[in-house]
């Protein structure tokens, strides 16, 4: 397995339902774990992340809800209706609806279809689906 250069780590609440939300809503992969310290590492289409449970080593303040203000981990997958389909189904309300969106870059706009959900501790993640780009 390749690592990628930037893998977060996540501290959360519950590694029951955060598991649950990843791996069995989202589809996430368990690429490895050491459940006796409730950590796992997680991969989906080549994004990785690693969930841990709140254990005080990473501490550098109170945790309130919803985790991770000011910050949104965007994800490429090669299908979003997929994934719009599970958290469908598992009644999971959605931070921002599915949209296009184009962004620039240069002389060239990239485009993406996107949506925001938050994961149980409420870190925000967006998840694309590449449209394409366009020269300005």
């Amino acid at each position: 397995m390749e690592f990628n250069k930037l893998i977060p780590e996540l501290s959360v609440s519950n590694i029951h339902k955060s598991l649950q939300f990843y791996s069995k809503i989202l589809g996430f992969t368990i690429e490895y774990s050491r459940p006796e310290d409730k950590f796992y590492f997680l991969s989906l289409e080549g994004s990785q992340i690693m969930i841990e449970e709140v254990n005080n080593n990473w501490w550098t303040g109170e945790l309130e809800h919803p985790f991770g203000r000011g910050i949104n981990f965007q994800m490429e997958v090669s299908d979003v209706s997929i994934l719009l389909e599970r958290l469908e189904e598992a009644n999971i309300t959605l931070f921002r609806p599915l949209k296009e969106s184009w962004y620039r870059g240069e002389d060239t706009e990239f485009g993406q279809i996107e949506f925001l959900v938050q994961d149980p501790d409420g870190y925000l993640l967006r998840f694309t689906q590449d449209i394409g780009e366009r020269k300005l």
